[in-house]
């Protein structure tokens, strides 16, 4: 029994230090052609917006926010996949690989 409770303490604080890691993770989703350009981190937050100033001049405010919104997607959605494949790495071997049973939840 005092194996198996080392084991969780142990499961917990690789999973609190590679959740800690999470912030040091970036992903860049872009749209237009590259003329807007999002980062996010590890904790899906946007750390980062690049418009070309040519979309900042234009008159297209609609086209603007839906390229604005298809950058900032992307780079969610990658920092997403990103952070998963961290925690998978970082907690390899404490956690059962049960098919079909996800963990990720508990990030």
């Amino acid at each position: 029994m005092m194996k198996m409770m080392g084991k969780v303490k142990e499961m917990q604080s690789k999973m609190k230090e590679a959740q800690d890691q999470l912030k040091d993770i970036t992903a860049e989703g872009e749209s237009g052609g590259g003329f807007v350009k999002a980062r996010a981190n590890g904790n899906k937050e946007i750390i980062g917006l690049e418009i070309d100033e040519s979309l900042v001049n234009g008159t297209d405010k609609e086209m603007m926010r839906d390229l604005i919104v298809a950058a900032v997607y992307k780079a969610i959605s990658e920092a997403d996949i990103k952070a998963k494949e961290h925690m998978r790495k970082s907690t390899e071997g404490l956690m059962p690989n049960i098919p079909g049973m996800d963990f990720s939840g508990m990030m």
